[in-house]
């Protein structure tokens, strides 16, 4: 219990009141998300969505993306340049007011931006408050006007007349504070690929992005809109229906955008949008649009001949099923769910969308009835599909509580029931799963071999996947069902772990089991419970004394440092049996001596008495222990988390690299082949 006669008293003079940006300094997370990678380049998404809101509201069609040599990033745009006379509330420039004040800007009134992304207004006064410096540059009535800003947001003088101008726009550069974030080093590739999307959702909005570092510049425009968009998610794969359907409709006050096409997949490829912001969880405006194309497929087929019963209908999953589209809407007053926005929670929305695409996607249905044939025949294929998949399902369901709670055979399971507490390694071959077994901690370590190659899910339906032993193996071990009966809620282990060789066939199978993870089972990779194992690859001996080494780097140090201890012994201790000049030995062994020393030099470069280097090609090379203590032992592992970061990036990288179409492939190797450094055929 406390002390209540502490003199300590707890009074006014102890509540803290963090004046104007100090706030987002002291607590950075909660405006940015975090200070790693995503909370950095969230700087560069504050600044340039501001110049995208100046863009929706048909003022800019021009921005320029700069990342200067300094570290220092720069966005221009040509809109009407944020105004400089004085703000009536803070009596401060309304420029100042800006940088400045949370919650200060033009989207909240309804008059300057009837449609706007950053509703939150903590955009730009936030870049400004976690930068070392940032300077705002505005083009308004023929005068180009500078403020500059220093250590998180102080103002080094007023606003001040720089020169003369023909436009109008607003340019600002800023350079992030290394004291806040853990890399000040933007991405050029994630910048990029932010830029692109951006551009494809503002159609004739020309944005380009240029690298001072690598002088490298691209420039993205595009009239087709999210029409190109859907073209561009689509250009690795097959291809069913090959006019695109596009609207672009008002529906109240709100603008609706549509692009669908469908492709082969078995997976569906949905992005929604609103306001130009990524709603990752759906809402209204998805919800409308799946009820909608549903409707208009089964009307079309019904009144064809092509459904003769309403019992026959098509289901929602059989229409999504290789569906592609993006769904872009613009309204006034968004409802976001959270703070992330993730979520659209206008009722509304629901309604508008569903009415624009019911009437627009019917006529194009009517108005291209080879088009309809090919989506309904892909469709039709799908329904078929999925009752064969329901009963193979069902049988593996009866199968597993048959052979023992879904236990299958092969398992080594753990004592712990606690899924919470318990994981499970997925090891390549019987070998590597005799070594696991005996390594493990039977508390809480489960190990599952597989045999060879699991099945390339990437292009093969539920009925096929689970007509694979070693993949209904999978399913049953982890307990959570699959298809429509899934429930992560059931699954029995919380780490589930890929352990395989550290070599190309290892490589392939690891491939093989995220594509499985990814597709069937994405909640997992969301819930963080899927990992990566790594064993080392080197293992450097010196007497009774060795080191493990994961990858090359690790061990070109770990020899560096023997080599340096070498060198400052005056003694050397070297085994006995390793000194040649103290005992005869025959020719072989001398050579066999020499050719040892030889293939030491080709490795580091020198020669270092008494070290040895082994190069693991397998796990089933260790033994239990060495695999207990390099790759299993929670005190010295080292484990990768699988996360997706960008859902579209992965799914076209999923797609590109274990789908059918060939052409796609074979570009990305070559484009990566030189970054290969070993290659173990």
């Amino acid at each position: 219990m406390a002390d209540k006669n502490k003199k300590e008293s707890y009074d006014a003079s102890k509540i803290q009141v963090l004046e104007g940006l100090e706030a987002v300094r002291k607590r950075p997370g909660m405006y940015i998300g975090g200070t790693g990678l995503e909370g950095l380049h969230h700087l560069v998404w504050e600044v340039l969505d501001n110049a995208i809101d100046e863009a929706m509201a048909g003022y800019c069609d021009n921005i320029e993306v700069v990342m200067h040599k300094d570290g220092s990033m720069s966005i221009d745009d040509n809109g009407r340049g944020i105004p400089v006379d004085k703000q009536k509330q803070t009596g401060k420039s309304a420029l100042e007011t800006v940088l400045t004040v949370l919650h200060a800007g033009g989207k909240f009134g309804g008059g300057e931006y009837k449609v706007s992304g950053g509703l939150h207004g903590v955009g730009v006064s936030v870049v400004n408050a976690l930068s070392t410096s940032l300077r705002a540059e505005v083009a308004r009535d023929g005068v180009l006007y500078a403020q500059e800003y220093k250590n998180g947001g102080k103002p080094v003088g007023a606003v001040k007349k720089v020169g003369t101008a023909k436009h109008t726009g607003t340019k600002i550069t800023f350079t992030p504070d290394p004291d806040v974030f853990e890399t000040v080093e933007f991405s050029f590739r994630k910048i990029l690929d932010r830029i692109r999307q951006r551009a494809y959702l503002n159609k004739g909005v020309k944005i380009r992005l240029t690298d001072e570092k690598t002088d490298k510049t691209y420039s993205f425009y595009f009239e087709g809109g999210i029409k190109s968009y859907v073209a561009h998610m689509n250009r690795s794969k097959e291809i069913v229906n090959d006019k695109i359907f596009y609207v672009e409709k008002q529906s109240g006050s709100t603008i609706v955008e549509v692009a669908i096409q469908y492709t082969d997949d078995y997976s569906e490829n949905v992005n929604t949008f609103a306001n130009n912001i990524n709603t990752g969880d759906g809402g209204t405006h998805l919800t409308g649009f799946r009820t909608a194309i549903t409707r208009c497929i089964n009307d079309y087929a019904r009144k064809n001949g092509i459904i003769k019963d309403a019992k026959d209908n098509l289901t929602g999953d059989d229409v999504r099923e290789g569906l592609s589209a993006i769904i872009s809407v613009k309204l006034p007053d968004p409802q976001f769910e959270g703070q992330t926005k993730a979520k659209l929670g206008n009722p509304e929305v629901q309604n508008q969308v569903g009415s624009v695409m019911s009437e627009y996607f019917a006529y194009f249905l009517e108005e291209n009835p080879n088009e309809a044939k090919k989506i309904i025949g892909k469709c039709l294929l799908s329904s078929r599909a999925r009752i064969a998949a329901r009963a193979a399902r069902d049988t593996v369901i009866r199968k597993g509580v048959l052979e023992g709670m879904t236990l299958p055979g092969k398992l080594a399971d753990c004592s712990s029931k606690d899924p919470s507490q318990s994981e499970i390694y997925i090891v390549e071959g019987d070998s590597a799963g005799g070594s696991a077994k005996q390594g493990r901690d039977r508390m809480f370590q489960a190990i599952l071999p597989l045999r060879g190659k699991i099945l390339n899910v990437e292009r093969a339906r539920l009925d096929r996947m689970l007509s694979s032993e070693e993949i209904k193996i999978l399913i049953i071990a982890m307990g959570a069902g699959i298809g429509e009966t899934k429930d992560i809620s059931k699954i029995r282990y919380h780490r589930i772990v890929i352990m395989t060789d550290a070599d190309v066939d290892g490589a392939h199978i690891r491939t093989l089991l995220l594509t499985f993870y990814y597709r069937y089972f994405p909640e997992i990779i969301d819930a963080g419970y899927l990992y990566i194992a790594q064993p080392p690859l080197y293992k450097i001996e010196k007497g009774k004394k060795a080191e493990y080494a994961y990858n090359d780097a690790q061990k070109e140090e770990i020899l560096a440092r023997l080599e340096k201890e070498a060198k400052s012994n005056k003694k050397v201790e070297v085994p006995k049996e390793e000194i040649v000049e103290e005992e005869p030995v025959e020719n072989e062994v001398e050579e066999s001596i020499e050719a040892v020393e030889e293939e030491m030099e080709e490795v580091i470069g020198i020669k270092i008495p008494g070290v040895k280097v082994q190069r693991y090609k397998g796990l089933g090379e260790m033994n239990p222990t060495q695999l207990w203590e390099t790759t299993m032992d929670p005190e010295n592992r080292v484990l990768l988390q699988v996360n997706v970061d960008d859902a579209e990036k992965a799914n076209e990288v999923f797609s590109v690299l274990m789908g059918d179409v060939v052409e796609p492939r074979k570009k990305f190797i070559q484009t990566h082949a030189k970054n290969v450094k070993n290659l173990d055929v």
